[in-house]
């Protein structure tokens, strides 16, 4: 009986996405597919197009924007589906759509299709809309990092977020000393260099392992717990030694860079106490959702704005609003919901736009793939996976967890995901690294992304959490537990135990 009721529900399920299919996507297939073919006929015998290479009718600003903007988060959502039904996550199918839209794919097989379709007019709007998914997704990211409680702590927790932070980036900073006179950009010196490859190799995707664990079942064992919590303070960590490396990348006159800085610690003083206060008691009186994610829309653009005039990265400004910005466990359930629906937006319709945007800077197939690249992609790779693997699994092993669940806490930090891309185009953009070195880190992050569910499965790490059950965990005991909540909530309940309230539900995380 129960069978014959499931035939109809997983019809039901898939209608949506076959109505998208063919009526979204395929229509937008053929229009590529028809200007690609009546390019043939619009080349000249100098191997130049019309209209300065771009093909296909002239629709005006605002159609060419909202056909490029239709074109992008339709092939970030169909590379996502792709790869997830490959077991892979879906952020890995949205970055290489947006790579494929770039130079490296679409800009080789059909230059003039794509200067049709992302001509020069759309791309500001189009970064715009990346640069308010990014504010929005650091926002969400600093939310995940506010729910951290590291009161009572077990010392094995703070012994693997040491060692996930500390081993990567040792790798990485000694593997940048022979590679800055080779691989460095504009404003990339030996130190800033050095320390920006060490930031590169020990970043962890949270929204991808968060999400790794959930597809598993696996977020209330040992592992699951102790990875969640190494990534975010790790995490954390890094994105401070990234805020000083840029302070210092941009430079100038001594007096302006000491009172830049001056007001960095002051602006991160004033949200994190006086602005952190405040808005608790703001929350507890339970206001309307839409007055809250109004705060939140105007806060992390206008902090982003407020820290990028003092020569601190936008992202990080975004950061420490969703660090000063009360979690729903303490007390803003009335605006909770409203606020993770413009995260889970900001995810799954803007961050395709970031996609893009990067796969237009970078060029894999412009690419020399000589003795020396190859040798510095597998060394970096190399050195990534180890860091990694090796460093917080042995301080796991070293500390008491058993071999099997102590690989596996390594394999889930070595997933990087979009996180790494953000820390590559911060690099890139702000001169430190050169193009041919963005492309490699993109690969690096790519690689490590991939292989971490192949090799969790591989590892036989899938849990038996039910909602409303008990998990058990990797080292034989079960974890306590409602069912299943945002990883916040998880982790706090593992550190400092039990929450009490309503839980939140599942976390959208990519």
């Amino acid at each position: 009986m129960a069978a014959r009721s499931s035939a109809p529900e997983r019809s039901t399920r898939r209608r949506p996405w076959a109505a998208v299919a063919l009526t979204g996507v395929l229509p937008l297939v053929v229009i590529v597919l028809v200007v690609v073919i009546a390019e043939g006929s619009s080349v000249d015998a100098s191997g130049s197009t019309a209209r300065d290479g771009a093909t296909g009718p002239h629709l005006g600003a605002t159609g060419h924007f909202l056909l490029a903007a239709a074109v992008v988060v339709a092939a970030a959502h169909l590379g996502g589906a792709l790869l997830k039904r490959l077991g892979q996550p879906r952020v890995v199918g949205e970055i290489c759509a947006g790579l494929a839209l770039g130079p490296t794919l679409l800009g080789n097989l059909a230059p003039g299709t794509m200067a049709w379709l992302f001509p020069e007019s759309v791309l500001g709007p189009i970064n715009g809309l990346a640069q308010i998914g990014l504010v929005l997704f650091m926002f969400g990211v600093g939310q995940e990092l506010a729910g951290m409680r590291l009161r009572g702590a077990a010392t094995r927790m703070l012994i693997v977020s040491q060692s996930s932070t500390l081993v990567p980036f040792a790798l990485g900073a000694a593997v940048g000393v022979p590679l800055v006179a080779h691989y460095a950009g504009p404003h990339g010196d030996g130190i800033v260099f050095v320390l920006f490859m060490g930031c590169a190799l020990s970043i962890t995707a949270f929204p991808v392992l968060a999400r790794l664990l959930a597809d598993l079942g696996i977020t209330r064992t040992e592992a699951g717990r102790l990875s969640l919590f190494a990534a975010a303070v790790g995490d954390g960590a890094i994105w401070l030694v990234l805020a000083a490396i840029l302070a210092v990348t941009h430079g100038g006159d001594p007096t302006a860079l000491l009172l830049n800085g001056v007001m960095a610690v002051a602006v991160v003083a004033l949200l994190l106490g006086p602005v952190k206060r405040l808005l608790s008691q703001w929350a507890a009186r339970k206001r309307s959702g839409e007055v809250g994610v109004l705060m939140v829309v105007v806060g992390v653009t206008g902090v982003a704005a407020l820290t990028a005039a003092i020569g601190v990265h936008q992202l990080i400004g975004a950061l420490l609003v969703g660090l000063a910005w009360p979690v729903r466990r303490e007390g803003a359930s009335g605006i909770g919901p409203g606020i993770e629906q413009l995260i889970d937006t900001a995810r799954t319709v803007l961050l395709p736009f970031f996609f893009f945007g990067f796969g237009l800077t970078v060029d894999l197939s412009a690419l020399e793939w000589g003795a020396p690249l190859v040798v510095v992609f597998l060394a970096l790779l190399a050195l990534a996976v180890f860091g990694k693997v090796a460093g917080p699994g042995l301080a796991a092993w070293l500390s008491g967890m058993q071999p099997r669940p102590a690989i596996v806490l390594g394999v889930l930090l070595n997933a990087r995901g979009l996180t790494e891309l953000i820390v590559i185009q911060i690099g890139y953009d702000a001169g430190i690294i050169d193009s041919r070195m963005q492309a490699v880190l993109t690969l690096v992050a790519l690689s490590t992304t991939m292989m971490a569910s192949p090799l969790l499965h591989l590892l036989k790490a899938g849990g038996d959490e039910r909602p409303g059950g008990r998990a058990q965990t990797s080292s034989g005991t079960a974890a306590p537990g409602d069912g299943p909540g945002p990883p916040s909530q998880e982790l706090t309940s593992a550190v400092e135990g039990p929450v009490t309230g309503p839980s939140p539900g599942p976390a959208r995380t990519r």
